[in-house]
């Protein structure tokens, strides 16, 4: 049995779709009702983050567990995931980390919080793997909106570069570190096979779209605005220092790992606007 938890989210998601049949599945959430909504050939079981003894609950049976958490406010939330894993019996995690935790300029709240919890990991007596992917693709279907009603994209740093890579790219990594032996004790730097900055993926939707679109450069200021708006100031701090960090160069690496985990080259940013052009019309 494989659990999965995140599986409403991007990756987690994909994840369990691609396990879905082909693996004995089990998806832990706080809403069953919401996971079996997903249609897959699942398990669907209640669990919180915060409650250890559901999550033992939950984890019972299972021998491999794909682990997302998503909120640095919350550190506790590690500690009961892998304590209930240790306890259920699971044997194997795959711990879904960012590449960011290898930047040496890189302290903000949301880096510390996920070093941590891969130093937990590490230290949990379980087997292990983790992923460490760049940003995600699909964070430009933040531009949606704007894009349909006016055919503008607003975005900081607009021409500085990041390695950003397909999110169901990292979630085929995921699986085969779920279902495959050999992928335990490794940390995988998972990247596109190109660095790109918003002005050209602004450039590619276009050409996708076959019409024009508009990128504008905001200030920090501005997109720090934006943020403390719908985050805590904490969360909006670690944004604004990913950002500068972006701006001087330090997301822009190409790492090959990925390609040679899925023995493929990792997916373009136009394929995967191609593969995604509806949202944006």
């Amino acid at each position: 049995m494989i659990a999965v938890t995140g599986a409403t989210g991007t990756v987690g998601g994909q994840v369990a779709r691609l396990l879905s049949g082909r693996h004995p599945l089990r998806l832990l959430g706080r809403s069953p009702e919401r996971l079996r909504a997903l249609g897959l050939a699942a398990e669907a079981v209640g669990a919180d983050f915060g409650d250890r003894r559901s999550l033992e609950r939950a984890l019972a049976g299972a021998h491999a567990l794909f682990a997302v958490t998503v909120n640095p406010l919350e550190p506790g939330h590690d500690e009961n995931l892998l304590a209930a894993a240790r306890s259920a019996g699971v044997r194997h995690v795959v711990k879904l980390s960012a590449l960011a935790v290898t930047d040496h300029g890189a302290d903000d709240l949301i880096t510390r919080w996920q070093r941590r919890n891969e130093d937990l990991l590490r230290g949990s007596g379980l087997a292990w793997t983790i992923l460490r992917p760049r940003a995600f693709m699909s964070n430009t279907l933040a531009w949606a909106a704007t894009i349909r009603s006016g055919g503008v994209v607003a975005a900081p740093q607009a021409r500085s570069r990041n390695a950003s890579v397909d999110p169901r790219d990292v979630a085929e990594a995921a699986v085969l570190a779920l279902t495959e032996p050999g992928h335990e004790g490794r940390h995988y730097p998972l990247t596109g096979p190109e660095s790109i900055s918003a002005v050209e993926q602004c450039e590619q939707l276009a050409e996708v779209l076959g019409r024009p679109l508009s990128c504008v450069g905001t200030s920090l200021a501005q997109a720090y605005a934006a943020w403390a708006r719908r985050y805590p100031e904490s969360i909006a701090q670690a944004l604004l220092d990913s950002a500068k960090r972006q701006g001087d160069g330090a997301k822009q690496q190409v790492d090959h790992t990925l390609g040679a985990l899925l023995g493929r080259p990792p997916g373009t940013y136009r394929r995967w606007a191609r593969d995604h052009a509806h949202h944006f019309k």
